[in-house]
């Protein structure tokens, strides 16, 4: 299965591609053709087999996609079979809503706890999950074997809480901390996840409708 190479608008795109099989397979429908999915998504059909030609042959010609299939193997794509294990560092407000709102289990992945620095928030609990004092977080890290790390800290301890997570063996952090951080070595991945950015694409688009509009009344 070809998976070098691939680019990111794809890599982006294949979230939504399980959301939508995800939806149809609730709905009942057992079969969907790249046109029908296209869409239902508002992406044209060659796009769609593009996207999937990347990672091999799913559907077949006059039969199209079976979605329970393909859905299967989207989720082997985005590695929901791999059973990764992730820890919180920083039970602030994003941190305590991801703990309570977030099924890290239907997507494949094991919550193994949330650390924090404040004292008065250690040994509470919040949604089943007991807060462990961030002393402990490096031991625990190694002794686990945990591959990654939610960041959800202050924006003036993010960099310094990354490279501690990067010397304690993490490989990958997800970071809601809206600052860049700097892993310092290429084998660890960063997801930065900017709230501001979908907002301002939202605005983008409104601002696009109100020039358009107020050019029609010129």
């Amino acid at each position: 299965m070809k998976r070098q190479g691939i680019s990111n608008n794809v890599i982006r795109r294949l979230p939504q591609y399980l959301r939508k099989l995800d939806d149809l397979t609730y709905k009942g429908v057992e079969r969907i053709s790249s046109s029908e999915l296209g869409v239902q998504m508002g992406l044209t059909p060659s796009q769609i087999r593009q996207d999937f030609s990347c990672f091999g042959e799913f559907g077949q010609q006059g039969y199209g996609y079976n979605v329970r299939a393909l859905r299967a193997e989207i989720a082997n794509i985005l590695g929901m079979d791999r059973d990764y294990s992730v820890i919180l560092v920083g039970v602030g407000h994003i941190g305590q809503s991801l703990i309570q709102n977030f099924d890290f289990s239907r997507y494949g992945f094991r919550f193994m706890g949330a650390f924090e620095i404040r004292k008065e928030l250690v040994g509470t609990e919040i949604a089943g999950s007991i807060i462990m004092d961030a002393e402990y977080q490096d031991e625990f890290i190694r002794q686990k074997n945990i591959d990654i790390a939610i960041l959800s800290v202050q924006k003036r301890r993010a960099q310094a809480v990354t490279n501690r997570l990067v010397r304690s063996g993490i490989r990958a952090i997800w970071n809601f901390t809206d600052v860049h951080v700097d892993a310092g070595d290429p084998n660890v991945i960063v997801e930065d996840i900017y709230f501001s950015d979908s907002l301002l694409s939202l605005s983008y688009r409104l601002s696009i409708e109100d020039k358009s509009g107020a050019d029609k009344h010129i």
